[in-house]
């Protein structure tokens, strides 16, 4: 679930975010979202897997500010230093509730907030890809139906295919609204988006 800072060519969104110290272009992704639905705010609790290289929890830090608590999870070390933020060198299917709980001396769960930037190693057979990608996508879902409060939210990024209309009905058995996203930093030739799901029903 790791990803890499992407700083490459001439790509004006990242030399934008080098520019304001951010760890990857898909911070605007996330920024994009959170605009369209205002998903966090000050105090709030985050859950950000799939976190590395760090942009979604820098981004989140600003937005949570010191009230508030982010965790970030990846298997891999983060490309930044996230003070204020909560850091678990762990794989998604292997968090349970006694480690987010000693991680953050009792703070969370509850989190009001769980994004997921989790993406597969990609194999170059498109089916694969996407199954991969639907089965991250149902791990974050379980721990976001474990962990969020009600009137929660809940972003993952998913593969395009034929098993996402499935998934976009398990989520929208938990949410309130589900919408899917294609944010204007995707790249054009990429196949992946974002669903959110808000207003989470408990």
């Amino acid at each position: 679930m790791a990803k890499r800072a992407d700083y490459s060519g001439g790509d004006a969104r990242a030399r934008l975010a080098r520019s304001q110290g951010f760890a990857a272009r898909s911070v605007y992704k996330l920024e994009e979202i959170d605009r369209r639905f205002k998903l966090l705010r000050p105090g709030a609790k985050v859950l950000d897997l799939g976190a590395c290289p760090g942009s979604w929890s820098q981004y989140a830090l600003k937005k949570v500010g010191p009230q508030g608590l982010v965790v970030a999870v990846d298997k891999k070390e983060l490309d930044v230093a996230l003070a204020g933020a909560v850091v678990l060198h762990a794989d998604a299917f292997a968090l349970e509730d006694a480690l987010v709980l000693e991680a953050t001396d009792g703070r969370a769960p509850p989190f009001d907030a769980v994004v997921s930037d989790m993406a597969p190693r990609t194999t170059g057979v498109p089916f694969s890809d996407h199954v991969r990608s639907v089965e991250l996508c149902d791990r974050a879902l379980e721990l976001a139906c474990r962990w969020l409060k009600p009137g929660g939210s809940f972003v993952c990024k998913v593969f395009q295919g034929e098993d996402e209309p499935g998934l976009r009905a398990r989520i929208k058995e938990r949410f309130g609204k589900v919408k899917a996203l294609k944010p204007e930093g995707t790249r054009k030739q990429s196949v992946e988006h974002f669903l959110i799901g808000t207003n989470f029903r408990g």
